[in-house]
Formats: structure tokens, C-alpha cells, sequence
């Protein structure tokens, strides 16, 4: 296996090195938010999360050991607080707050920095809001598989040690949140 930048970090801030955790949010803190952002919907709750997740790893950073990627670990972290955040809300009847298409599209593009001309930036609006609503609709374990392989670039290894199931059981959750996104999107099922 080759070597962990990040995770080399998170040893050298285990070792009592603090100001690594700034390092670290440099190199993770867009990813996360996005990740968030697209898990839960809502721009300030996924800020406030995101740091959450970092205050999770600074908490945490005693006990770190390197059994794999740090992303995984990182992304493990931010998955449960995403989990947690939505049975929350859940539990007291409330509904996650909503974010218009047009946020959610300027939020994506501050995330992802693109740069497109207005036609263009329109028609990926109205795509990512369809994509959003249908995505939102998947349940968590689904959502989670499919945020991390199609967004984050996580391996079906990575996304296993995030989620504690085997690669097969995220082979198969991603066969079925494609399929059922897939239907949807088809049928305009999204209401």
C-alpha cells in the first residue's frame, strides 16, 4: 500500500503538531462541504457540519490509527455526522430546510469552480436540481454510496471501510442506487 499523505498528517498532529489541522482543512474542506452539501442540502447546515467533522478529527486525533486512507476515516466521520444531522430532524418533525435549485446550483459551482457560459450553466441548473431531488429521495445508505463513488472518487475499497460492509455489499448498493436513479429520472418520478 502506498503512502498516506493525509494520513502522515494525522500522525504528525497526533504527536502534538496542531496547527497540521490547518492543513488538513486546507486540503479536505471543499471536498467535505461538497460531499455534505450534496448528502443533506442545505449550504449553512453542511458549513457547520463540515466543521464539525474537523472538530470530530481534532477530538479524535489520540486515538487515530492508520488502517487505511485518511479520506475514508475523514469521510466515515462526515457520513454519520450527515446520518445523525437527518434523524434529528426527522425525530423532532422537522424537515430539512430547503434550498432552491438556484442555491443548490451557485453552491455546487462555488464548490466545484466551474466556469461555464450562461446557456450552459442553465442547462447543468436544471440537470444537477433533478439529480438533487432524485438523489434526495435515495435512502441514507444508497445516498452515502453514491455521493462518495460519483463525487468523491472514493474506491469501492474506500467506500467500504466508510460504510463497514464488504466491497460486494458496495458493489451491489451502487448497482441498486443507480438502477433506482436511473427509474426516477426516466419516469420523472421526483415528487
Amino acid at each position: 500500500m502506498e503512502a498516506d499523505p493525509d494520513a502522515e498528517l494525522m500522525l504528525r498532529l497526533k504527536n502534538g503538531e496542531d496547527r497540521i489541522l490547518n492543513e488538513l482543512m486546507a486540503r479536505w474542506q471543499q471536498s467535505l462541504v461538497g460531499f455534505i452539501y450534496r448528502y443533506i442540502g442545505h449550504e449553512t447546515d453542511a458549513l457547520d457540519l463540515a466543521q464539525e467533522t474537523f472538530v470530530r478529527v481534532y477530538a479524535t486525533r489520540r486515538r487515530y490509527t492508520v488502517r487505511g486512507k485518511f479520506s475514508t476515516w475523514l469521510f466515515a466521520i462526515a457520513a454519520n455526522l450527515c446520518r445523525n444531522y437527518l434523524r434529528r430532524r426527522r425525530r423532532r418533525g422537522e424537515s430539512v430546510p430547503e434550498t432552491s435549485d438556484m442555491e443548490y446550483a451557485e453552491f455546487a459551482d462555488r464548490i466545484q469552480g466551474l466556469d461555464d457560459s450562461p446557456d450552459q450553466a442553465a442547462m447543468r441548473s436544471e440537470s444537477i436540481s433533478l439529480i438533487k431531488v432524485a438523489i434526495d429521495k435515495l435512502p441514507d445508505d444508497l445516498k452515502t454510496v453514491i455521493l462518495l463513488y460519483e463525487y468523491q472518487s472514493l474506491s469501492y475499497g474506500e467506500i467500504s471501510s466508510v460504510l463497514g460492509c464488504s466491497v460486494k455489499a458496495v458493489e451491489m448498493k451502487l448497482y441498486r442506487a443507480r438502477h433506482l436513479l436511473r427509474e426516477r429520472l426516466l419516469r420523472n418520478d421526483l415528487r
